[in-house]
């Protein structure tokens, strides 16, 4: 027997964004409906961000026993019992549940069905043997490992980042193929972890970031022992379990224990029934306009599913936008100029608006690019973490983007964010006093880096000092 509701919204798929989205609308007083057919917290919480930072974590300290010696400590083993820190992992997820629980949104006022939903017109919905007929629609399905066609794959075990995580037994050798950041992340946890590893990518690896920046990751990795290929199309993957083999298109041959998928990210549509709503799609997810509504105006798509940055922030960005539009009728668009994203390997890598490539494409000479190098920096010389540098691309006085390789990267980045996001000046930067010694200074002398020259090296100042140094009693 179908049961009938109504609805102000439908939120489908309960991860970072369609929560974000429920727990605001139904806070201001929206009557809101989540379905979700599979897990609540979505990829983020059970196979992406959450577990991924976690194992990071496992492997970080077993590394730091492991190079104790360099701050007067006495080195240890640092060996890993992989079971264990899956434990570890297992832990985390569930410290972070009850926040994304069926019971919390329950409790805040949402409908929650457990259940896949599909449209069966412009503006109703069927989950289960419920139809949801809502004012407005939100798709925020997410996305899903990419499994590329390789010849021989299907008939070889392999890992995706939905079934690492419950991997208990070590692997002897990885292999990852995929150089991105889910795959140098992982290369390094496992190095760190006792496995070997070996990273093949078709292309270059960490091939959306700086250049620069990159290699001194990548340089990173290998000196801990990860074998990274780059300019290698898998063209036939063969063995079976223990004994896995990656053909590549130049007819080397490379072996492991283990293989893990790591190519990227395909949008979770197959289920939805779109073209019963009238929404249409490209190849990157679903077709919406600058305020994030589909060809169907009712409905919203928000995060991967939405076809851009395939980050949790973004969705949770995203849920903001539309929420403005959907209850209060106001106008209200998304921009990505002010996205940050980070890789979460040790360095971490970390970059918002524009690369300095990017940046001279657009801007040609009137791009200033400045830099500050970790090593002048006495919060990083007393940890022993002075590797990397932060370079800032300026036009006119405000940046326009930055890019950080080093230790708590990610910290910093955010205040670049926040510079984009508000259209601020260096000198307003420069304004910011940051507490001694932090890592945080970083930023501040990037900042002065750029007036430098201007103080420093200008005849005028000089002149101007020189002068009320005569002449003002």
């Amino acid at each position: 027997m179908t049961n009938r509701i109504k609805a102000d919204i439908l939120v489908i798929g309960a991860g970072s964004g369609g929560l974000s989205v429920a727990a605001g609308a139904v806070q201001m007083g929206a009557d809101v409906v989540l379905l979700e057919g599979h897990k609540m917290g979505g990829d983020c919480l059970n196979y992406g961000c959450v577990p991924s930072k976690a194992l990071i974590a496992s492997g970080k300290a077993a590394y730091a026993q492991r190079h104790s010696d360099q701050y007067g400590v006495a080195v240890a083993s640092g060996a890993a019992d992989y079971g264990a820190a899956k434990d570890h992992v297992a832990d985390v997820i569930a410290q972070i549940e009850p926040v994304d629980s069926q019971e919390r949104f329950e409790g805040l006022g949402v409908k929650v069905i457990r259940e896949f939903g599909h449209f069966i017109s412009d503006r109703e919905v069927q989950a289960g043997d419920t139809i949801i007929e809502a004012r407005r629609i939100v798709i925020a399905t997410g996305s899903s490992p990419l499994v590329p066609p390789i010849p021989g794959l299907e008939d070889v075990p392999f890992e995706t980042n939905e079934t690492l995580f419950d991997l208990r037994d070590k692997p002897d050798h990885l292999l990852i193929i995929g150089g991105g950041p889910i795959g140098m992340e992982m290369a390094q946890a496992h190095v760190r972890l006792g496995s070997k590893v070996t990273v093949i990518e078709g292309e270059r690896a960490l091939g959306k970031d700086d250049p620069e920046l990159a290699q001194i990751v990548l340089q990173t990795l290998r000196d801990e022992g990860v074998e990274i290929v780059e300019t290698a199309t898998a063209a036939e993957v063969k063995g079976k379990a223990g004994a896995i083999e990656v053909v590549i298109e130049d007819g080397r041959s490379i072996k492991g224990s283990h293989l893990l998928m790591a190519v990227g990210r395909r949008t979770n549509t197959d289920k939805l029934n779109l073209d019963a709503a009238g929404i249409e799609t490209t190849k990157s997810g679903i077709k919406v306009d600058a305020g994030l509504r589909s060809t169907n105006r009712r409905v919203y798509a928000i995060g991967d599913v939405a076809g851009g940055m395939q980050f949790t922030h973004v969705a949770g960005y995203h849920a903001g936008v539309i929420i403005r539009s959907m209850l209060f009728a106001l106008p209200s668009k998304a921009s990505t100029s002010h996205i940050p994203w980070v890789t979460y390997t040790d360095p971490e890598l970390a970059q918002v608006g524009l690369t300095e490539a990017q940046a001279r494409d657009i801007h040609g000479d009137k791009l200033e690019v400045v830099r500050f190098d970790y090593h002048h920096n006495d919060r990083a010389i007393a940890e022993r973490k002075t590797k990397g540098f932060i370079k800032v691309m300026v036009v006119k006085g405000r940046p326009v983007g930055a890019s950080i390789v080093g230790y708590q990267a990610g910290e910093l980045i955010g205040l670049w964010a926040l510079a984009l996001a508000n259209d601020m000046k260096m000198s307003q930067i420069a304004a910011m006093v940051a507490p001694y010694p932090t890592i945080g200074e970083i930023n501040k002398r990037a900042a002065g880096a750029y007036f430098s020259p201007r103080l420093f090296e200008s005849a005028l100042v000089k002149r101007v000092v020189g002068l009320v140094q005569r002449f003002i009693p």
